[in-house]
C-alpha cells in the first residue's frame, strides 16, 4: 500500500508546494511510483509540473463531487510521476461539500481505489484549514510540515499540531506528524541556526536531516513548468531534494531509526 502523506501548513509561503513537486520528481527519480495530489485551488503544483491548469479537466474537483474517479482525472507528467490537478473550480468544492454526505471522507474513500499502484501520494494541501484540508488530512496517514526557521513559524507550529490533534481525535485516529522540514534555510542567520536547534530539541527524529537551502534555481523552475530535478540537476535546491527523498526511502526501509519518529506529541 501506498504512503499517504498531507503536505501541510497553516502558514503560507513556507515551501510547501515547491516540496509536493519537487519531491514527488525526486522520489521517482529514485524509483518510486508517485500520485501528487493538488488540494490548493490556486494550483501552483499543478502547472509547476507541467501540467495546464486550463487543460486539466477533469480535476481533484470532479473527484470530491463524485463526478470523477481517480482513473479518469490523473494525469502523467513527463517526470515520471503522477497528478490529480487542481484549478479555480476547486474553490466551488468548499461550498458544494457542506451538502455531501461523509464529506471530509470523499477523497479517503476515491484514493482506496488506487489500491497499490502506488508507493507514495504526496497531497499539497492549502494553508488554510478548510474542508479541502480536512480531507488531505483525513485521507493521509501522515504529514510532512515544510517550515522557515524563524519566530513565527514556531508560534504556527503550536496551532498546527493543536489542530492536527483534533483531527485524529475526531476523524482520522492514525494521523500523525511524519517530519518537519526545514526550507528556505540560510546558515548565515543566527536566528536561523536558533530554531533550527529548537526544532531538533522539541522534535528529535522527527525532524528530517535533510535541509533545503534558499537556491534560486528552485525558484526559477516553475516557471518552466519543471521541478528542479528536471531544471538544474547539479543545484543545491534539486540535490537537497533527491537528499530528502533517500531519506524517506530510508526511514521506510528501516534504514534509520524510527525513534519517536510520527508521533503527535
Amino acid at each position: 500500500m501506498a504512503k499517504v502523506l498531507a503536505v501541510t501548513n497553516q502558514k503560507g509561503g513556507v515551501g510547501k508546494t515547491t516540496t509536493a513537486v519537487n519531491l514527488s520528481a525526486s522520489l521517482a527519480a529514485l524509483g518510486q511510483r508517485v500520485l501528487m495530489i493538488d488540494l490548493d485551488p490556486q494550483g501552483n503544483a499543478t502547472t509547476g509540473c507541467g501540467v495546464m491548469k486550463r487543460e486539466a479537466l477533469p480535476t481533484v474537483y470532479q473527484i470530491l463531487i463524485g463526478r470523477s474517479t481517480l482513473d479518469q482525472s490523473r494525469i502523467r507528467t513527463e517526470f515520471g510521476f503522477d497528478v490529480l490537478p487542481a484549478n479555480r473550480e476547486l474553490a466551488g468544492a468548499e461550498v458544494e461539500l457542506i451538502e455531501l454526505p461523509n464529506r471530509e471522507f470523499r477523497l479517503r474513500d476515491a484514493l482506496a481505489a488506487a489500491g497499490d499502484a502506488y508507493d507514495f501520494v504526496l497531497m499539497d494541501c492549502p494553508p488554510a484549514l478548510n474542508m479541502l484540508t480536512v480531507n488531505g488530512l483525513v485521507a493521509a496517514e501522515s504529514v510532512m510540515i515544510p517550515m522557515q526557521c524563524e519566530y513565527y513559524a514556531l508560534e504556527g507550529l503550536t496551532d498546527l499540531v493543536t489542530t492536527l490533534r483534533k483531527v485524529r481525535a475526531n476523524l482520522n485516529p492514525v494521523l500523525q506528524i511524519e517530519g518537519l522540514l526545514r526550507t528556505m534555510y540560510d546558515p548565515r542567520s543566527t536566528l536561523t541556526q536558533q530554531v533550527s536547534g529548537e526544532l531538533e530539541s522539541h522534535f528529535g527524529d522527527k525532524v528530517y536531516r535533510s535541509i533545503i537551502p534558499r537556491n534560486v534555481r528552485l525558484a526559477e523552475a516553475p516557471s518552466y513548468g519543471k521541478p528542479v530535478i528536471a531544471f538544474d540537476r547539479q543545484s543545491r535546491g534539486a540535490q537537497a531534494y533527491l537528499q530528502l527523498a533517500q531519506e524517506m526511502l530510508d526511514r521506510r526501509d528501516g534504514r534509520i531509526a524510527p525513534t519517536e519518529q510520527g508521533a503527535l506529541a
